[in-house]
């Protein structure tokens, strides 16, 4: 073997073990509360530094809200635009964020900071309602009027963020609407569109469910100034995380994502409603084998930045990084089995 060839093989070796060092120092960096549980849920917070000491980011629902922030028909299924009307205000947009109205409700399928004044900026999406193609009632066909859900299953999580097939995504739409079914004593389908998931998870019945979990949970993360995620269980088994930028973010997102998770907790719902223990050992384990998973070939998403996705067997980790800073922006985990 001669020198230069050795030289190389050794510096290959270096950046492989400085990239296994990388992801140990990533995973090492948390620490995971103690569990909280309710029924069949339990959830996890997930403590960390902030990534991003800055306060001026809006959640999507909240910049909606405000009227500082439109959501774009395009009339295409899988592309919507978007587009900051803030002077000073970024807006974080959460992969698997659902957005009302338009020709079909969409849900949003990449996280990324939207900055202030940003002109218009194309994102990718998926149709959780099949059928329409018009307006519905009083609302607008060029634009979206809300956002306020969020997708409410790991089968749902997996096809917009991993798998990204519309088909997917309207096949699990359709089986959370009948597991939830099922599970609060009638139907969640809406008569003005029987396929949306957005009608579904405003259902007075859905609704009625959930709120017993999110009273249960709502105060976990108070007084906790350095919680940046969350992961938790159904029925005893590891399901999902998310892990944000900063403390200030995941305590604006915390709501939306209880309800979302509720909502799955209810469509998972057994004869017994009672939690199985799942420890704080099992999370971390969950976090540190999805992130040591092999990346795999992504898109780089149309409004910039960029995606990393992590997959084996057992794991999907979907990490969104910021198209100017390339800090990572968000995190999502799922646990496939």
């Amino acid at each position: 073997m001669n020198f230069q060839r050795t030289i190389r093989i050794f510096a290959v070796l270096i950046l492989t073990l400085v990239g296994i060092g990388s992801v140990a120092a990533q995973t090492g960096a948390y620490r995971i509360s103690s569990p909280y549980s309710h029924k069949n849920l339990t959830i996890f917070l997930i403590h960390g530094k902030d990534e991003n000491k800055k306060g001026n980011i809006m959640t999507l629902q909240e910049a909606m809200e405000r009227k500082l922030f439109v959501v774009y028909e395009t009339s295409n299924v899988n592309e919507l635009e978007v587009e900051n009307l803030s002077k000073e205000l970024d807006v974080f947009i959460q992969s698997g964020d659902i957005v009302k109205g338009g020709k079909q409700d969409r849900v949003l399928a990449i996280s990324i900071i939207i900055p202030a004044r940003s002109g218009r900026v194309k994102i990718e999406a998926f149709c959780v309602e099949s059928g329409r193609w018009e307006k519905r009632g009083g609302e607008e066909a060029g634009k979206f009027s809300s956002s306020n859900e969020r997708i409410v299953t790991k089968d749902l999580k997996i096809a917009a963020n991993a798998t990204r097939s519309q088909q997917e995504v309207w096949a699990k739409v359709s089986e959370a609407q009948t597991n939830l079914s099922r599970n609060v004593g009638g139907s969640v389908a809406d008569s003005d569109s029987s396929s949306s998931l957005q009608l579904s998870l405003e259902n007075k019945k859905v609704v009625a469910n959930i709120d017993d979990y999110v009273r249960a949970l709502a105060s976990a993360p108070n007084g906790k100034s350095d919680v940046i995620g969350y992961a938790f269980a159904i029925n005893g088994k590891i399901n999902s995380a998310d892990i944000y930028v900063s403390n200030a973010l995941f305590k604006k997102i915390w709501m939306k994502n209880l309800k979302a998770t509720a909502t799955e907790a209810v469509a998972e719902s057994r004869g017994v409603r009672i939690a199985e223990p799942v420890k704080a050992e099992s999370i971390k384990g969950f976090l540190d084998d999805s992130e040591r998973a092999k990346s795999k070939p992504t898109a780089a998403p149309k409004s910039g930045g960029r995606l990393v996705t992590r997959e084996d067997k057992e794991n999907v980790m979907v990490e969104a990084r910021d198209a100017k800073t390339d800090a990572v922006v968000h995190r999502t985990y799922v646990k496939k089995n």
